[in-house]
């Protein structure tokens, strides 16, 4: 079977697992203060223009959008978010859980927020009889495959620094984002308070880098980080990761690698007539196909269901990623042209 379910399904890519075996019996300091961590927060740095960030090694993304933003928000603050944002929908009320609201808001074409809907999540809290917007959240890529520009997100910068908020990153699938055309790193240094770099679905075991750029934000992060249960005993082995995903370009061939694949799959699905629930340039696609055609697939292949647009159709999501081999999508292709309507 094939399977496109998502971008995480296999383990790491093989240069990580070599880098792991052969320094396994190195013997390494804990909770994230060895040699390789250390390497990793500089190579991040330097990737990021930003010798002054702050860089700390999570374990998952649901960990670490709820550990920064119980770090970053006073008791009574809150996140605006997409509707479809990652934190409102799929973290199970992690940030609710911590005491803060998620301010729900309709996303834009793409999943992705405004600065216009932004002004409007202020405006619809005006007072302390409710939570305080303070932090403005956004995913590179959304879960609907969007990609914010630059210009995109500059917009967004500017009309946080008109209402005093902050912007927050999630970049679950930031190599995707990247090699899609979205905001570079170079970009999210200047432009965010503070953004994930993510490990887990881009190549990795498992692990998401926090870069906090903001002073403010900055004191006492390891102290939560702990008190959620995030500060890794063997944290080395979240560095030794990094270490190779950006000592000379692996974590950008990774999101090529994915994309180019999800294109190849986008167009051969496009050129037999099918539409798509949105248009994504990234590694996650979602075409809409017949159920009776799915009926045919789904013993070969395997896949999300995303939505019912109607009793005769279902949206599915297809999701490539560094581990995808071209002949996966030919066979995917090929079986499609070939079911019966």
């Amino acid at each position: 079977m094939y399977r496109f379910t998502n971008d995480y399904s296999e383990g790491a890519h093989p240069r990580i697992l070599d880098a792991m075996v052969r320094t396994n019996l190195e013997g390494n300091f804990g909770y994230s203060t060895d040699p390789h961590s250390k390497h990793a927060h500089e190579l991040i740095r330097a990737a990021i223009g930003r010798p002054d960030a702050d860089v700390h090694i999570l374990v998952g993304g649901t960990q670490t959008n709820a550990t920064c933003l119980c770090a970053f928000l006073r008791p009574h603050e809150a996140a605006i978010a997409a509707a479809s944002g990652h934190i409102c929908v799929h973290e199970t009320g992690a940030i609710e859980a911590t005491g803060h609201k998620c301010i729900a808001m309709p996303a834009a074409e793409g999943g992705k927020l405004t600065p216009d809907t932004v002004r409007a999540a202020v405006a619809a809290h005006p007072d302390e009889h409710m939570v305080k917007p303070k932090l403005v959240y956004v995913s590179n890529t959304t879960e609907v495959g969007g990609v914010y520009t630059t210009a995109e997100l500059e917009a967004l910068r500017a009309v946080c620094d008109e209402l005093g908020l902050y912007l927050y990153l999630d970049g679950a699938r930031l190599s995707s984002a990247l090699a899609a055309g979205g905001a570079s790193l170079t970009d999210l240094g200047r432009l965010c308070d503070a953004f994930y770099i993510g490990g887990t679905k881009n190549g990795a075991l498992f692990g998401e880098a926090v870069c906090i750029l903001n002073p403010a934000l900055k004191p006492d992060f390891r102290y939560i980080i702990k008190q959620h249960g995030g500060m890794l005993a063997k944290g080395w082995l979240l560095g030794i990761q990094f270490e190779e995903l950006f000592r000379d370009g692996l974590y950008f061939e990774v999101g090529e690698h994915a994309n180019g694949l999800a294109m190849k799959l986008k167009e051969g699905i496009s050129a037999l007539g099918y539409a798509f629930g949105s248009d994504s340039p990234s590694n996650q696609q979602f075409p809409i196909l017949p159920n009776r055609v799915l009926d045919q697939l789904k013993d070969d292949f395997h896949w999300e269901v995303t939505s019912k647009p109607d009793a005769e159709h279902t949206e599915i999501r297809l999701v490539t990623s560094w581990a995808t081999q071209p002949e996966a999508v030919e066979a995917f292709l090929s079986a499609l042209a070939n079911a019966k309507e």
